[in-house]
């Protein structure tokens, strides 16, 4: 246990001490919450769930299409 403790130490105490470090996390954290957040919602939509009503109809269009690539 005093291996981890000493791991989680070295990384708060390195967090602690950063000074640009602590901006481009931030810069990190909003551009992956724009990808993953925003992005998904605008140009990823659900085609499964609305082309098909059921699950086993979505089930057996994804095995379908699995197949036939």
């Amino acid at each position: 246990m005093k291996v981890f403790s000493n791991i989680i130490h070295l990384y708060t105490d390195g967090f602690k001490n950063m000074t640009w470090g602590k901006t481009l996390w931030i810069i990190i954290l909003v551009k992956l919450l724009i990808m993953f957040a925003i992005l998904k919602i605008f140009f990823f939509p659900d085609l499964l769930k609305s082309n098909f009503n059921t699950d086993k109809e979505r089930s057996e269009e994804v095995s379908k299409e699995l197949i036939n690539r």
